[in-house]
């Protein structure tokens, strides 16, 4: 039980960075493109990182053998690819779409992985509760409220955003595959390498990056970087150890409601009627999803 409260807080803290960080990604895109952007804030969340698991590294002897070392490492190669493909495919789009799509329209779209990940979890045999299934259809409509604004209707970009929320959806489930079999730290690190450099290679071909434009967007990098790949990343790894890949989703697609939330205290936004209870719905689905129910469908949290 400990373990489960603590997992879900560290989802719910990895939310309220995730949300936040929004503001950084579109001041950050009047400054440089999005794979530079992408290619920068995943290199210093990388780096970050190493400190990190230095001190743990030399906090404690080593007692493991050469055979169990080589069986970790390779594990931890296979998650930070893994990850770090699904993860570069997904920031990619939404990030280059965010420069023709509404915010609201974006994180609408984007937080669509909540449906995704049941989906797919479903089709590799497991089977969902009731209450995880209600939670959904309430959390899409509460993204809905909040996001989707009046008058704006569907273009090719909308596609590609759904794209990359089924991204965003297979991220979260090879997370969930490997979140027990490789350290949290190391695997968000080489996985924010492979993210850089999948970056580094459309942003030589398709953008023009400068260090001057670089440095000027410096504040939003490093929250985008060290807080929101270093740490959160780190937060969802650990946190996914120890809940349902179904239930991890509903608690960070919570990530729209602290974009407004920070919108209103940060930039001074206000909250329309249709917005709060957006948020309302979404908070009432991630309880609800947490709400143990007698039903013999419930969802076993795969090992």
């Amino acid at each position: 039980m400990r373990h489960k409260i603590l997992a879900n807080f560290a989802l719910l803290l990895t939310a309220v960075i995730w949300g936040l960080s929004f503001v950084a990604q579109r001041e950050g895109m009047e400054h440089i493109g999005p794979f530079t952007f992408n290619a920068v804030r995943s290199f210093l969340g990388g780096l970050s990182l190493m400190p990190v698991i230095t001190w743990v590294k030399f906090s404690k002897p080593d007692k493991r053998t050469k055979r169990m070392k080589k069986f970790q490492h390779i594990n931890l190669a296979r998650a930070g690819i893994g990850c770090g493909i699904a993860l570069f495919t997904a920031m990619s789009i939404q990030q280059y779409c965010m420069q023709y799509v509404s915010a609201g329209k974006a994180g609408f779209i984007s937080a669509l992985y909540i449906v995704f990940v049941p989906i797919i979890a479903v089709l590799e045999g497991e089977k969902l509760s009731k209450n995880v299934i209600i939670s959904i259809c309430l959390a899409v409509i509460g993204l809905y409220l909040l996001c989707f604004k009046q008058g704006s209707g569907f273009n090719i970009y909308d596609l590609f955003l759904l794209a990359g929320a089924l991204f965003y959806g297979i991220h979260i489930l090879v997370v969930n595959y490997y979140s027990d079999r490789v350290n949290a730290a190391k695997a968000c690190c080489v996985q924010f390498f492979v993210v850089g450099i999948l970056s580094f290679m459309p942003m030589l071909l398709l953008e023009n990056p400068t260090l001057s434009a670089i440095y000027s967007c410096r504040a939003s990098l490093l929250f985008a970087g060290v807080l929101t790949c270093g740490i959160a990343y780190t937060l969802q790894i650990y946190g996914q150890k120890y809940t349902p890949p179904a239930i991890a989703s509903l608690i960070l697609c919570l990530e729209s409601v602290f974009a407004v939330i920070g919108g209103v205290l940060i930039l001074s936004e206000t909250m329309i009627p249709k917005e709060i209870a957006g948020c309302i719905f979404m908070i009432s689905a991630v309880i609800l999803s947490n709400l143990k129910m007698e039903d013999k469908s419930e969802m076993k949290h795969p090992r």
